[in-house]
């Protein structure tokens, strides 16, 4: 091999690398015991019977290529589910199944935003949103949201910052990483803003059926706009995030354009994954219930924690499961304070900087984990500020 590497795509160097990445690639370069807060995964396995459905599936053959959409009975189902437990309304032409909620997002940023394009991100947000904007080759705007409101949305920040070059606003509710829900009234206001700039609204609701503050509604449902996408996935509610199932819910017409991208991707999601998230969103669904009480148990417990350590705050989570904790009582940035807390006290946190500068002097905390890892995190937490205090 030679000596000269080979050069690489500018898009490389331009993208910036997620601090969930940075804190997981850190965490794997120490040893010890360590307590990962830092990944949004559900610590519960697939429910059984969404496992034995894409187990028959597979025995039965169907292990082949499946339409670009998805095959008609998933559509079918995601359109039910998003009436049933959303309250939208929903045709089977209206879903596109993609791989994972990941690649929703990316089939509907390709399908919606050209080169040199803007697309307006509210702050803190999943870091995700900004890399894929810069793949696209369109331009992220960030809109910092008020640490002082909690990062309520803010209509007038966020309309202040829509203009003619303004592709798409994404927006996302329950918040990743403030599990904040957001008020339908603002992103009404915020859509129709959009609206007036040709610009698409794109709604991540991946964490919707872990809202403790209402009841899961869709923030597009009794809604007549033509420039809304909803984006969900069977990833957090029924602990399915290795089957890499989700969809988008389009316009016709956007719709068919995501279809038509779609080979260009992953041209279409695993055909058992395919039949898993059938089983998932049609059969029982004690399995999901029951998790979404026990994520529940936790914030409350974590709350209980958070308001017993002087100097640590976090707004509270209406939905999804993480705590972002308040650490500016703290000397050094979000990422000073997550790595002093990594290096010295073995917990594994994600800095508030990597998700927009509105999260700086924040960290972010996953309660997706055990009870067992939340007890020994928040012990060792308040250790580290009990003694940087002193």
């Amino acid at each position: 091999m030679t000596e000269q590497p080979i050069p690489l795509a500018r898009r490389v160097a331009e993208a910036d690398e997620t601090m969930i990445r940075t804190m997981y690639d850190l965490a794997e370069q120490q040893s010890g015991d360590l307590v990962r807060l830092e990944i949004g995964e559900p610590d519960f396995d697939t429910p059984a019977h969404v496992i034995d459905a894409a187990a028959r599936a597979a025995r039965a053959g169907a292990t082949h290529y499946t339409p670009n959409a998805g095959v008609p009975q998933l559509r079918e189902a995601i359109a039910e589910k998003m009436e049933r437990d959303h309250g939208l309304v929903t045709d089977p032409s209206e879903v596109v199944a993609a791989a994972g909620a990941t690649e929703a997002l990316f089939l509907t940023l390709l399908t919606t935003a050209d080169v040199g394009d803007e697309v307006v991100i509210p702050t803190p947000a999943w870091p995700q949103y900004r890399l894929q904007v810069q793949l696209v080759g369109a331009t992220p705007v960030e809109v910092p949201l008020s640490a002082a409101e909690g990062f309520d949305l803010d209509a007038d920040r966020v309309i202040d910052a829509i203009g003619d070059e303004t592709a798409c606003v994404v927006l996302n509710s329950p918040s990743n990483p403030t599990s904040r829900v957001s008020d339908p009234e603002v992103v009404d206001g915020i859509v129709d803003a959009a609206a007036e700039h040709d610009a698409v609204v794109v709604l991540d609701e991946v964490y919707a059926s872990l809202d403790y503050a209402g009841d899961g509604r869709s923030l597009a449902a009794d809604r007549a706009a033509d420039n809304v996408v909803v984006i969900n996935a069977c990833s957090k509610q029924y602990a399915m995030t290795g089957w890499r199932l989700g969809w988008l819910v389009a316009p016709v017409h956007l719709a068919a354009a995501a279809i038509k991208l779609h080979p260009g991707t992953s041209s279409c999601p695993s055909s058992l994954s395919q039949h898993g998230a059938v089983a998932a969103l049609t059969g029982p669904q004690d399995d999901a219930e029951a998790m979404a009480r026990a994520f529940r148990e936790r914030r409350d417990y974590v709350l209980q924690r958070v308001e017993e350590i002087p100097a640590l705050s976090c707004p509270t989570p209406e939905g999804g499961f993480y705590a972002f904790l308040d650490v500016r009582a703290l000397d050094g940035t979000s990422f000073e304070v997550a790595s002093r807390l990594l290096k010295s006290h073995g917990v594994v946190t994600v800095p508030g900087e990597g998700f927009g500068a509105g999260g700086e002097g924040f960290v972010r905390v996953s309660f997706a984990s055990g009870m067992d890892e939340l007890e020994a995190g928040f012990d060792r937490i308040a250790r580290m500020v009990r003694d940087e205090l002193a």
